[in-house]
């Protein structure tokens, strides 16, 4: 998960589902909150790709997060769990321990996100998501 900002929201939030065989973003989502529910509307994108929903695909899978408290909610472990999928804690202040999708934050931000001043929240979910 990473934070932009929009001129006339304030702060908002991205985040993004890599696969780290392939490195390939399986899913992502913009939102203006910051909550397990949006990590939850991540996996509802996931719905297409060979894993989505599907269980049996994804028994024995892993899913890494950093320890924030959308990663830790109960709300977003049962979800991780109904998907068949384990989730696995990086050691706290070590993001180079989940590199892949530190560097694809990096990489939007650079090559999107800082190049336009979206003047609304709109604007900014139809560039980065489309």
């Amino acid at each position: 998960m990473t934070h932009f900002f929009c001129s006339d929201s304030g702060w908002f939030d991205g985040i993004a589902v890599i696969d780290c065989w392939n490195r390939e973003i399986v899913a992502y989502r913009i939102s203006r909150r910051q909550n397990a529910k949006v990590a939850e509307g991540a996996f509802e994108r996931c719905a297409h790709s060979p894993i989505g929903h599907n269980k049996a695909a994804s028994q024995g899978l892993a899913l890494r997060s950093d320890n924030g408290r959308v990663f830790t909610s109960k709300r977003y472990l049962k979800v991780l769990r109904a998907c068949g999928l384990r989730p696995v804690d990086i050691t706290p202040y070590s993001p180079q321990q989940n590199g892949m999708i530190e560097r694809f934050m990096r990489t939007l931000k650079e090559e999107c996100i800082w190049l336009n001043l979206f003047s609304s929240f709109d604007e900014a979910k139809t560039i980065i998501e489309g």
